[in-house]
């Protein structure tokens, strides 16, 4: 029993060891992707960074593309939860709605989700690949609210895979487009506000 004790105690903290070295490497990935982007940051810098040998960073990561995808899909996982945290506390399924659309854009300006999603993804991933995970990670959060909004008589009936994919697209663009603009809490302002009206356009008490 003794020995099965001290086994699960030291793989115990092997596992911890190991993830306490991916979690270095991960933030010194986002400091040097947000600070330097992609093309510039160094695997090397990175490495140091952490206080680790670059062999670490190899047990753990392919290359740079990969160290950045997996802080790619964290930022993602973060911005979805973002999303779901903001809606949480509306009852009316319209208004969660509204939230959910308020925290992305909020996530927009933020430098982490903004640089590493938004600005270095399409080129450090390949425009089909960040398109790829962006959808996995979104387009059922996006599905899901539609759904239950045309089942509940909210938003009049729309082909729902279409509708889903119309509006996360618009998403990602108004993100980008506040991402990329000279006053970024003007530009959001103007995003939330261009998509709600779009949106609003298709509720079953909108005016035609």
């Amino acid at each position: 029993m003794k020995y099965t004790i001290n086994f699960a105690v030291a793989r115990s903290r092997r596992e911890d060891y190991t993830e306490a070295t991916r979690r270095a490497l991960l933030d010194s990935a986002a400091e040097a992707f947000v600070d330097r982007g992609f093309a510039d940051a160094s695997l090397d810098e990175i490495a140091r960074a952490a206080r680790l040998t670059k062999g670490a960073l190899y047990h753990h990561f392919a290359g740079k593309q990969d160290l950045f995808r997996a802080l790619f899909e964290e930022v993602e996982a973060e911005m979805i939860e973002a999303i779901r945290l903001a809606g949480a506390h509306e009852s009316d399924p319209w208004r969660r709605l509204l939230a959910g659309i308020g925290a992305f854009l909020d996530a927009c300006l933020m430098p982490r989700y903004r640089r590493i999603a938004l600005e270095e993804g399409p080129t450090a991933l390949g425009w089909d690949l960040w398109r790829q995970i962006d959808e996995h990670y979104s387009l059922a959060l996006v599905r899901a609210p539609l759904a239950h909004l045309m089942r509940v008589g909210v938003l009049r009936r729309q082909p729902l895979d279409l509708m889903a994919r119309v509006l996360l697209a618009a998403l990602i663009e108004a993100g980008m487009a506040v991402a990329a603009a000279p006053d970024r809490p003007a530009a959001r302002r103007e995003a939330e506000a261009l998509l709600v009206e779009l949106l609003t356009g298709f509720r079953v008490d909108a005016t035609r």
